[in-house]
């Protein structure tokens, strides 16, 4: 004797007596995954609304839920539109709409072929599990193509202030995305299920399993994980300065201010100095300074390094200094240099993960024709640098990962797995004048000072600089577009996460359960096709 179990099937959609569905039936959906998308960015920083994700995900779900694929596709597009349009503008601020809606435009294809990804697996049993794998498998892509890839907007840069954050030191950003993810998915299916029994009063033990465990699966991981997240110092202390010199003007004028802006540096750095000597200040191990902080190279620029010189004297510390380097026959760099008060330049670290149009312009002779203007402000294209960046100052090893690297993991698990007791990400946020970029930018450092269990130390040329412990918290920052200084004393730590140890196998792992997944409906569904074909006379 077999038993067969019988699922609840949601009724089609009204339709006009024309046969298409009623006006208000037919935006329902695409009006929920624009929706959707909103939500998600309203979740992100300034704003400490993380939680907004869990409904985003929710709506984005009853939107896809057993959709076809081209609906998929196009509503997934829409909720990337939603998405990806507000969190990105800040990229249209000084170089007009045009970057800005290309960029959101393209970005949110990738979205959309996860929206495809998430209507194929809702049919399958737990459908959330495998639905979350396939948004992180979006991501992953996304991350990497085109032009070295664009993970600006995933999921775990949001949760800087959510209880998921402990999932970042347990997985990474991966982990703690398919944690946010999978708990939203989960709340569609509880909901739905509740609904399905309300109206049946049937509800099978195993989809309320699998609804109640995808709700508080993440959470209970989360707190799990909590023993992760420490702030104590293994290594002991060092005492960091975090130099603000703030540049004379916002936008991308300010490179006509080059001078300007190392000078004022250098005027932070001696007055620092003389904090110091008045004792008003502690006297730091060594100071930071931001990306962009000497875009005069001091290697062939005699002036310029006289100046860096006398700040690195007057404070009596090696300095990290932030430079564009540009030899005359040569590759040009976005380095970091470490200064000696005696030695003067040492150890260096030049940029890997560059910025495309942005520090290199890809498809130069496109561009050229369609905006000759931008291509020729981006007139000369920066070499990547090849080598991880771990400065080793007075016995304390910083790791370094320039500004837009701090959105690439493995940027910057390379130089924990280095070695790394402590974290710096000089940045230059002047060209995006007071937006949001900035704040997005913060709580990517804050999520990785979990994932690695690590101090990272802001140094941004017009704000927000910051020091962040290892447990994600911001304990001091500067204002935006003042000029200051940061000085105290972090825990050194040496110990490494299991997302530093595992390195990238979670998501390895999550992408393959999303190809799997996909997988087993495209054999299903040729398994069906065959079924159905004629038999041959």
């Amino acid at each position: 004797m077999s038993a067969t179990i019988s699922t609840v099937e949601t009724p089609p959609p009204a339709r006009s007596p024309g046969g298409g569905r009623t006006p208000p039936g037919w935006l329902a959906r695409p009006g929920a995954a624009v929706l959707s998308g909103l939500l998600l960015y309203v979740s992100f920083p300034p704003r400490t609304l993380w939680w907004l994700a869990l409904p985003g995900f929710a709506l984005l779900a009853w939107s896809l839920y057993g959709r076809r694929l081209r609906a998929g596709l196009g509503l997934g597009y829409l909720a990337g539109l939603g998405f990806l349009l507000p969190l990105l503008v800040w990229t249209g601020v000084e170089v007009g709409s045009g970057p800005w809606l290309a960029l959101a435009a393209v970005e949110a294809l990738f979205v959309g072929v996860a929206g495809l990804g998430i209507a194929a697996v809702s049919r399958l049993p737990a459908w959330p599990v495998w639905a979350a794998a396939v948004w992180i498998l979006g991501e992953a892509v996304r991350a990497r193509v085109p032009f070295g890839g664009f993970p600006w907007g995933k999921i775990a840069f949001g949760q800087a202030d959510g209880v998921f954050l402990p999932l970042a030191a347990l997985g990474g950003t991966p982990v703690l995305g398919f944690g946010v993810v999978l708990c939203g998915f989960g709340l569609y299916e509880a909901v739905r299920r509740a609904l399905a029994y309300r109206a049946t009063r049937r509800l099978p033990r195993r989809a309320a399993t699998v609804a109640g465990v995808t709700v508080l699966a993440p959470v209970v991981a989360a707190v799990a994980a909590l023993p992760l997240v420490s702030d104590s110092a293994e290594n002991g202390t060092a005492t960091v300065a975090a130099v603000q010199g703030n540049v004379p003007r916002a936008g991308l004028e300010f490179n006509a201010q080059r001078r300007a802006v190392l000078d004022n540096h250098v005027r932070r750095t001696l007055q620092l100095a003389a904090d110091v000597k008045a004792g008003k200040e502690p006297r730091p191990d060594f100071v930071l300074w931001p990306e962009n902080s000497s875009d005069i190279d001091p290697y062939r620029n005699a002036d310029a390094r006289l100046v860096i010189d006398q700040a690195v004297g007057a404070i009596g510390v090696p300095v990290s200094v932030g430079a564009v380097v540009t030899p005359e026959n040569g590759p040009m760099f976005n380095r970091q240099i470490l200064w000696d008060p005696k030695l003067g330049p040492t150890a260096t670290y030049d940029k890997r993960q560059i910025q495309p149009f942005g520090e290199f312009l890809p498809l130069r002779s496109v561009v050229r024709k369609i905006s000759p203007g931008y291509a020729e402000m981006v007139r000369r294209d920066f070499s990547r640098g090849t080598t991880t960046g771990v400065f080793d100052i007075k016995g304390t090893k910083v790791g370094i990962a320039t500004c837009y690297e701090a959105a690439f993991d493995g940027a910057v698990r390379d130089t924990v797995a280095d070695g790394a007791q402590l974290l710096s990400v000089p940045s230059n946020n002047a060209t995006f004048d007071r937006s949001e970029m900035t704040y997005q930018q913060l709580a990517m450092s804050r999520v990785r000072a979990v994932e690695h269990s690590r101090t990272v130390v802001v140094p941004v040329t017009s704000g927000v600089s910051a020091i962040i412990q290892p447990d994600g918290r911001i304990t001091e920052k500067t204002g935006m577009f003042t000029p200051g200084a940061l000085v105290a004393a972090v825990p050194l730590r040496s110990s490494l996460t299991p997302a530093t140890r595992l390195g990238v196998l979670p998501e390895v792992a999550l992408v393959a359960v999303a190809v799997g997944g996909l997988g087993r409906v495209a054999f299903r569904s040729v398994r069906e096709r065959r079924r159905s074909r004629p038999a041959a006379v």
